[in-house]
């Protein structure tokens, strides 16, 4: 396997949950990484990542604006390759289309513009979801899903399932320029992000694990059936399909596909102590399972649900979110 160099590196939206991680990687692996992040006046978003090590060295960070264009060239310029992870971050959504959807094509664009006006870009990272390919009704359930399957924007709208169709469109967007314009791009596709947060902040995902750590059903109910991932593979994934030159296409990123029930109890078992609910409403969900073959066959190992579990967990109680008796860590 060719490797290119370790030199210097974009990330998007350097704040967030799953870059900073990437952020965290791609120091320990010796890139110069610049990071941009929505507000440079806001220093407690980030200020964080500059206890990252290699980060006083290695990382500069820049502001930019998805929606704000050219606001990139400058982090993107002198890159060799830019890793997009941004998304538009969202609390409240009353108008999905303005909110969501346009934000997020808008916002990739963008990125891309700016990457196209690099002389020296290699390749790009794109951070797409596993939403992109599996919101179809169209499926064998007997035969699992993987990157050459796309979800239906009339089932993701029909569902309400906005931000699968933000990335589905956002995805196909990409896609379309880069071919047009003859930029280099590879995209992941990681499934439900678990693991430790480096953010004092949580975000949703994290919340939602904590949720159905404290007794609460509701938003895994809603989740059905799901691919899950440690956060660390999706990192690692990420660098490995920058670095290696046959890497194409797209790149379906995750460990272990559960319902809901099933996870719950797995979970509970292990944290006794953890009021954990194991009842779940019984929805009509199709299955369907994830066929990861593509990544596996670069080498690549995920780790185990049970580890991405062990790892967010400890991290809550890191930053006092979840509180465990002493000795009651997971029953192994």
């Amino acid at each position: 396997m060719e490797h290119r160099g370790r030199g210097r590196v974009c990330v998007t939206g350097a704040s967030g949950f799953l870059a900073s991680w990437l952020i965290k990687r791609l120091l320990l692996s010796g890139y110069h990484v610049i990071g941009t992040v929505r507000d440079l006046g806001k220093k407690k978003k980030y200020e964080y990542l500059w206890s990252l090590e290699g980060a006083t060295e290695r990382l500069q960070l820049v502001q930019a604006d998805l929606m704000e264009e050219g606001s990139f060239d400058n982090a993107i310029m002198g890159c060799k390759g830019v890793f997009h992870v941004a998304s538009p971050v969202l609390n409240t959504i009353s108008d999905p289309k303005s909110e969501i959807l346009e934000p997020a094509v808008k916002g990739t664009l963008n990125v891309l513009r700016s990457c196209g006006k690099n002389p020296a870009l290699g390749r790009v990272v794109l951070t797409s979801s596993s939403s992109t390919l599996r919101l179809r009704d169209d499926f064998d359930p007997n035969t699992p899903l993987d990157e050459s399957s796309w979800s239906s924007l009339e089932i993701c709208e029909k569902l309400q399932a906005w931000y699968a169709m933000a990335k589905t469109q956002a995805e196909r967007a990409a896609w379309e320029y880069c071919k047009e314009k003859g930029i280099n791009l590879v995209t992941v596709l990681p499934s439900f992000i678990i693991g430790p947060s480096l953010p004092p902040n949580l975000c949703s995902t994290a919340s939602d694990v904590l949720g159905l750590l404290k007794g609460e059903t509701k938003r895994f109910q809603l989740l059905g059936r799901m691919g899950y991932v440690h956060i660390d593979d999706v990192a690692l994934c990420q660098i490995l399909v920058y670095e290696n030159e046959d890497s194409h296409g797209r790149y379906l990123c995750s460990s272990t596909v559960m319902g809901e029930d099933d996870l719950a109890s797995l979970l509970a078992n292990r944290y006794p102590t953890l009021p954990i609910s194991k009842r779940f409403e019984k929805l009509d969900r199709p299955h369907y399972e994830l066929n990861t073959g593509k990544l596996r066959s670069l080498g690549f190992k995920f780790k185990s649900v049970e580890e991405m579990f062990d790892d967010c967990i400890a991290s809550l109680v890191k930053q006092g979110h979840v509180t465990l008796h002493q000795g009651h860590g997971p029953i192994e």
